[in-house]
């Protein structure tokens, strides 16, 4: 089975592609130095071997990165520059675009076609607001991302695209992405007990999409992911959303240096000072509103089926038994109008399923030092804080 570090590695250095790449303007030291200097800011140190083209146009070769909380830099190759113009102390480019990547380590190998970012700003030196200092796009899209275990498809993706509003006028930046399809061979699991399951289910290869959909005030930090769904064919899709406050430009700045600081730590160094800190940054924000649904699209009767061959059983009997169950367990949270909800729920649910969504939505937002200490003193409030509720085949 693909080790999870090295998958999260080679996500994470997927996700570093679609950071704004735009230090070729450094034919000029002096913007190459800012240029510089404000990835520093945002967390990330930037290097390159050499600059080719003219003032309009320019390659940066051999780019390297690496971000806050990383020990080693991303090679990424040339990345070209199109388009160049100034505006307000800052620049303008029309294309920024990477070359094809590849990425191995641990059997695990990451290509992907070449990134291409549209319409990128880059701010003045001594831009002011919220965002000043950020580099911001529109939109970006890639063709193709596929990760191979040994000579064997693991994971594709096609046609991702991104696209970005940047705030203005005081309005909240908006964002959104899709992908036209992604594919998985469930085949190269190894755990004997998940492959059973997936065998049986009939999930050995699977398709779907991803859509997500958000925006971001950075003036008071409000965060919100209003879509984030990703569809499995044949199986259903499974949907999150959530609202946070208090994710403004310092705080995130403060999140870099911290994760930056814990990064230069040597190996086996005691890190509970800087764990402690975390804690005490995150406090900072405060919570709004989260969700997670469950759309099914014939999974949901398939693991009941399953369930019942494992146990002798009919499919029936098992979403009986299961719903003759949930209340003795959420008993223990010793909340009586939530157990019936939920205990209705689940049993609408398992007779008829088509979705399944718990939510929290308190009356006002709930800072997360608050949070924390209620998990801490009586978890069982926590439901009551945050507002859960769970609810069956509602749109």
């Amino acid at each position: 089975m693909i080790k999870r570090s090295t998958l999260h590695k080679l996500a994470f250095s997927t996700f570093l592609l679609t950071l704004p790449l735009n230090a070729a303007l450094a034919q000029d030291t002096v913007v190459a130095d800012r240029l510089k200097a404000a990835f520093a800011g945002q967390g990330v140190d930037l290097s390159w071997t050499g600059v080719t083209g003219d003032a309009s146009s320019m390659v940066l070769q051999g780019v390297s990165i690496k971000p806050a909380g990383e020990k080693e830099a991303l090679k990424i190759g040339d990345v070209k520059l199109e388009g160049v113009t100034e505006a307000n102390g800052g620049f303008d480019i029309a294309t920024v675009s990477t070359t094809a990547f590849e990425h191995s380590k641990e059997g695990v190998t990451l290509t992907l076609t070449p990134f291409v970012i549209h319409d990128m700003t880059v701010p003045a030196e001594n831009a002011s607001g919220p965002t000043g200092s950020l580099l911001m796009y529109k939109s970006a899209e890639l063709s193709n991302m596929t990760v191979k275990k040994g000579d064997k498809t693991a994971f594709s993706m096609d046609g991702l695209n991104i696209q970005i509003t940047p705030p203005a006028d005081g309005k909240a930046m908006e964002f959104s992405g899709t992908t036209k399809a992604f594919n998985a061979d469930l085949t190269l699991v190894d755990d004997p007990k998940s492959k059973e399951a997936i065998d049986a289910l009939g999930y050995q290869q699977i398709s779907g999409n991803f859509a997500l959909a958000g925006s971001w005030q950075p003036s008071d930090g409000k965060m919100e992911l209003s879509k984030y769904d990703i569809t499995v064919d044949n199986a259903g899709t499974l949907g999150l959303t959530f609202s946070l406050g208090g994710y403004t430009t310092d705080f995130i700045k403060s999140l870099q240096a911290m994760q930056k600081k814990m990064a230069e730590q040597p190996e086996g160094a005691d890190n509970s000072a800087q764990g402690m800190a975390m804690l005490g940054l995150l406090q900072q924000l405060s919570f709004n509103s989260a969700s997670i649904r469950f759309t099914d699209a014939s999974l949901t009767n398939k693991v009941l089926e399953f369930a019942g061959k494992q146990q002798g059983m009919s499919a029936k009997d098992i979403a009986n038994q299961a719903k003759a169950i949930v209340p003795f367990g959420m008993s223990q949270l010793n909340n009586p109008e939530l157990t019936a909800q939920v205990s209705a729920a689940v049993g609408k649910f398992l007779d008829d399923p088509k979705s399944l969504e718990i939510s929290a939505q308190p009356p006002s937002s709930v800072p997360f030092a608050l949070i924390m200490a209620g998990a801490m003193s009586n978890p069982l409030d926590l439901p009551k804080t945050l507002g859960v509720t769970v609810k069956a085949n509602e749109n």
